[in-house]
């Protein structure tokens, strides 16, 4: 069963409430003929994030950095979509667009790496193939009257 137009968009526990975005409908180019010279089919989703109630500061942030050029500088992230012929499936679009940018900002941050050194045992191992490969390139070499 399809999402719901008023169901809120959720991931791992932060939520973004239907009435925290708006919607605005917009002429769009690509197919649809002559239709897209008369009717508005693409929907421009715009959401501010900084005053999303059921967003953490990390999770708000991080959407930020995700957004890139797609946030202002006042918070708002701007969602266009316009791949669809009819203005309820660009409306589902684009919200599932932003509800993939909330689950990939909810996600845990990776763990950070921590430097390691090589072992004693497999730098020595590594010298003595260096040193054993060396050996065989030397005697390549060609055979001299020495």
């Amino acid at each position: 069963m399809p999402p719901r137009l008023d169901d809120p968009l959720q991931a791992n526990g932060e939520t973004i409430f239907p009435d925290e975005w708006e919607e605005s409908f917009i002429r769009a180019s690509g197919p649809g003929g002559q239709n897209v010279n008369k009717v508005s089919t693409a929907v421009q989703l715009r959401f501010d994030v900084l005053r999303a109630k059921g967003l953490s500061g990390r999770v708000q942030s991080r959407m930020l950095i995700l957004a890139g050029s797609r946030a202002s500088k006042d918070g708002v992230i701007t969602v266009e979509a316009n791949r669809f012929r009819t203005q309820e499936r660009n409306r589902l679009d684009a919200r599932e667009r932003l509800g993939d940018m909330l689950t990939q900002a909810a996600e845990p941050p990776p763990k950070p790496r921590r430097k390691t050194k090589p072992t004693k045992g497999s730098v020595e191992e590594r010298l003595k193939k260096k040193a054993g490969r060396s050996v065989v390139k030397k005697m390549r070499g060609r055979v001299g009257d020495d």
